[in-house]
């Protein structure tokens, strides 16, 4: 592999830059999980009002569908982004059972 940098500094410099901006993502997607679960109350109510199970197996696939799509355009691993949107929507099933015990 050739390297794009003439200088050790200049890599030093995008390495280090490169993991700061990783960290602030990182805390990014942190929020953006926090906020995910967050809505699992909103759901939860729904769902109870609306006489539905916790388990919607056509959302899931919805968005399955639609992370694969974003994977292929984003030339993301597709198997790796689904395994992470499963841990996702455990985690929300997760925070509205809990919503529902108490």
């Amino acid at each position: 592999m050739m390297s794009m940098f003439e200088k050790e500094e200049n890599a030093r410099n995008v390495l280090v830059e490169s993991r700061k901006r990783i960290d602030e993502i990182d805390n990014d997607l942190v929020n953006l999980i926090s906020e995910r679960t967050s809505l699992a109350k909103d759901i939860v109510s729904a769902k109870v009002f609306l006489g539905m199970e916790i388990y919607d197996k056509s959302r899931e696939n919805e968005i399955h569908a639609k992370v694969s799509k974003l994977a292929d355009e984003n030339n993301i691993d597709n198997d790796i982004l689904s395994d992470i949107m499963n841990m996702l929507t455990i985690l929300s099933k997760n925070k509205q059972r809990e919503l529902l015990e108490e």
